[in-house]
Parts: structure tokens; sequence; C-alpha cells
């Protein structure tokens, strides 16, 4: 089966895709494998990690990397922004509009040819400072 970008999803990346979309959360391969096994029994763990690589590299899915954490899986691929909590973890996303003054006064300072530009905002969630942390 093609989608609207080419790819040829097998009923695995089908199963993995549907898990990452219908997801509020970033989710881990770990996560991302347990839903998937509710959708369809039989899929491995290495079948997800090989169709999150392929559905990255496809473009239908994003994966953010922070640190040496596992990696998570956005449905979103347009430039957005983020904000993590360091205390849980949650991850959440925001849009914060840059201007081209910002992206060439990185460049400058990082002596970058820029491509991209994408803010991490890590702190302390309104869960945990309110004490509803998990």
């Amino acid at each position: 089966m093609e989608n609207d970008s080419g790819a040829n999803l097998t009923p695995q990346r089908i199963a993995v895709l549907q898990v990452i979309r219908d997801s509020e959360n970033h989710l881990t391969a770990s996560e991302i494998f347990d839903e998937a096994r509710k959708r369809l029994a039989a899929i491995s763990y290495a079948t997800v990690y090989n169709s999150l690589r392929y559905l990255k590299e496809a473009g239908l899915v994003r994966e953010i990397q922070f640190g040496s954490g596992a990696s998570r899986y956005d449905r979103e691929i347009e430039r957005h922004d983020h904000a993590i909590c360091t205390t849980c973890g949650k991850l959440v996303d925001f849009d914060l509009p840059l201007g081209a003054d910002v992206l060439n006064a990185a460049a400058g300072k990082s002596h970058f040819m820029p491509e991209s530009i994408q803010i991490t905002l890590r702190g302390i969630c309104s869960d945990c400072t309110g004490g509803d942390c998990p």
C-alpha cells in the first residue's frame, strides 16, 4: 500500500504509524511496540524499529532525541519546538515563530550554515510544580 508521500506501507508500518498518529504523547519505541502489538499481535520489536526508521526516512514521523535518553517519535513533522520536564520527562509541543533575524544570529554565532532551528525548553512542568507529578 502506498500513501500520499509515495511510501510503501506494509501492515506493520501502518500499525506503527497509526500508533504514533493516534497518540497525544511523544512515544518511545518501547511504548510504540506495546501499542502496536495490540493492533498486530505478531509484530516484533525489530520490525517496530525498522518501521520507525523507514517512516522517519519517508518523512511521515519525526524522531526527537534529547541527550542520552530514548528517542521519542512525533506525529508533527512540521517545524515546532518542545518543552521537556526535567523532573518527570513530560514532553510537549509548542510553536514559537522565529524570524530570519534569529536564524541569522544563530548562524553567525555558531559559524554554521543553517538548515533548521528548534527550541527546546527544559524546566519543570506545572504538574510537578503543583505536586501532581507522576
